[in-house]
């Protein structure tokens, strides 16, 4: 009997998945090891460097990943609300007793070690989420259903926004994703795009010129329109709102932002350069990834990466060693295993029969997604750098192992998928 089992839990298991995972783990370890290679202390089993301590970080999160697959299914389900507590704990902890690091109180010492209770935040939440869709099945047309949601999601958002963390908070903003597949409206996402787009148009154009183009486009829909009662109503209250909100997005800009993030996002928008200063890392990541061209300059060759050009080379700008040393064929590879993971997650979550495996399995292709784009989208300056790791590659105990329990949970869900309803 026990022989069956373990035959059922070899072969239930997507090991397409975990080799994919892997092969990431692999790539970003010879990548660390190249961002901070010196010739005159080169040992891969120098545990005292940063690739040596990424290595017990992968060998740890293996072990870690493969307990998971271990436990029982309905383990994560049951014990949701106490993991979600547990990581509300953490956050609050860091305020207390955290270390203060480039500005952020975001991680708690732990001898030699730093934790970041952030990353840990994001797979406790996606369990609580789960958790409430699949237990209440709440309607996400209606303001209730979509408050105790938003109160799941903010919490944590809130906490991490105190240290503040502003990059780690806006990963929260991928939770909408698997809200929508699970009904609510479209006009959400339109709604978080348009104020994008107000927050781009408030750099670049004075607020009358804004107002009067919000005004043109509803005038043109009440044209359009028959009931245009109905419609004028909706744009005066548009423009209302839109209003509002740009005051607010000025408020928060100059009293919340830092002057380093305020600095990052001029410099995106074209209104500041600052080659020497907050531009420096993006401007020597585009060189380190342009100069690598067709093929990469090869393993260790890269002069951006040899010298130390780019800053946080083996963290938040590991993709720009990716770009230098192996070309674009390196950075086709990197990103075509991330969409192939990205398909993977959500082709299994569609086949799941428990909607809290399904609304999880969003979850974790959202995550993973929002911090691949982002991440890549910064170190090719199409994004402000605001700072989150390159899931699976970046150099980070806490990122890797965050990163491998929020993968490795979905995997265990998977493959009892026949007995979790």
């Amino acid at each position: 009997m026990r022989a069956q089992q373990g035959n059922r839990f070899f072969f239930n298991v997507d090991w397409v998945t975990i080799l994919i995972y892997v092969a990431l783990c692999a790539i970003g370890f010879v990548n660390i090891f190249a961002s901070i290679y010196n010739p005159e202390n080169s040992a891969v089993f120098n545990f005292g460097s940063s690739y040596g301590r990424q290595l017990i970080f992968i060998i740890t999160a293996l072990v870690l990943g493969f307990t998971i697959l271990l436990l029982d299914a309905q383990f994560f389900s049951v014990f949701s609300p106490i993991i979600y507590g547990g990581t509300i704990f953490l956050l609050f902890m860091v305020l207390v007793i955290g270390n203060k690091v480039a500005g952020n109180q975001a991680w708690i010492a732990i001898g030699s070690f730093k934790l970041q209770p952030a990353e840990f935040a994001k797979f406790g939440t996606a369990l609580l989420l789960s958790r409430y869709i699949s237990s209440f099945s709440p309607k996400f047309t209606e303001i209730k259903s979509i408050f105790f949601a938003a109160i799941i999601i903010g919490v944590p958002l809130l906490f991490i926004m105190l240290q503040p963390d502003t990059g780690s908070a806006l990963v929260f903003l991928s939770f909408m994703f698997p809200l929508y597949r699970e009904g609510l409206s479209g006009y959400f996402l339109l709604i978080f795009l348009g104020m994008i787009v107000l927050f781009v148009a408030d750099f670049l154009l004075p607020i009358y010129l804004i107002i009067l183009i919000i005004l043109g486009i509803g005038g043109f829909f009440m044209y359009q329109n028959r009931k245009r009662q109905k419609v004028l109503f909706t744009v005066i209250l548009a423009t209302i709102i839109a209003i509002a909100y740009l005051f607010t997005v000025k408020l928060i800009y100059e009293n919340v932002l830092q002057q380093h993030q305020r600095t990052r996002i001029e410099i995106m928008l074209g209104l500041k350069t600052d080659p020497k200063g907050a531009g420096y890392n993006v401007i020597q990541s585009k060189i380190a990834i342009g100069s690598g061209q067709a093929f990469g300059r090869g393993f260790l060759e890269g002069t951006q990466t040899k010298y130390g050009y780019v800053p946080e080379q083996s963290t938040d700008f590991i993709f720009s060693t990716i770009g230098e040393e192996w070309g674009f064929l390196g950075c086709f590879v990197v990103i075509g295993l991330y969409i192939f993971l990205l398909l993977r997650v959500i082709n299994l979550a569609e086949r799941q029969r428990s909607s809290f495996s399904r609304v999880y399995g969003y979850c974790v292709a959202s995550i993973i997604f929002f911090h691949v784009f982002i991440n890549i989208g910064m170190t090719i300056g199409i994004i402000p750098v605001i700072g989150i790791p390159l899931p699976f590659i970046s150099y980070g105990g806490s990122s890797l192992w965050s990163f491998t329990v929020l993968l490795f949970i979905f995997l265990k869900l998977d493959s009892n998928r026949m007995g979790f309803i």
